[in-house]
């Protein structure tokens, strides 16, 4: 196995059946790799948005009676809410381990056009993603 960088149009990626022997199926494999690298940077953010959301949720006075008594008006209490979106960036968590290991994995098949489609579709989903932040 190539422990270095190489330019190739063949490469074994992540399964066996991911075997890319032409240029075409090189190129169509880059864009994959960027694609997971752009939904891995929006998963990213997405756990950021529902942190946020979750920090805003949270009593303003955090005595213990305003986390255990909820008031009558209020059909949604505190706990639910904060374990709502607990569960939420667990999951957006978990995707986002999941996406991290496998365009890790893919580049480290050292072929120097995979490590490009990561870095593009790492800048690309951090350019587009970002400015969506200050909107969650």
């Amino acid at each position: 196995m190539q422990m270095t960088f190489y330019f190739s149009d063949t490469a074994v990626l992540l399964f066996d059946f991911w075997s890319v022997h032409t240029p075409a199926g090189m190129a169509l494999s880059v864009l994959v790799i960027l694609l997971l690298s752009v939904l891995y940077e929006a998963v990213k953010m997405g756990k950021a948005v529902v942190l946020r959301r979750a920090l805003r949720a949270l009593p303003r006075n955090l005595s213990r009676e305003s986390l255990v008594e909820p008031e009558e008006t209020d059909t949604n209490p505190p706990q639910c809410r904060w374990f709502q979106y607990h569960v939420a960036q667990t999951l957006f968590h978990v995707v986002q381990v999941v996406l991290g290991y496998m365009v890790m994995l893919a580049v480290m098949s050292y072929n120097a056009w995979i490590f490009l489609g990561a870095i593009a579709g790492s800048t690309l989903g951090y350019f587009v993603v970002y400015p969506l932040l200050g909107r969650g």
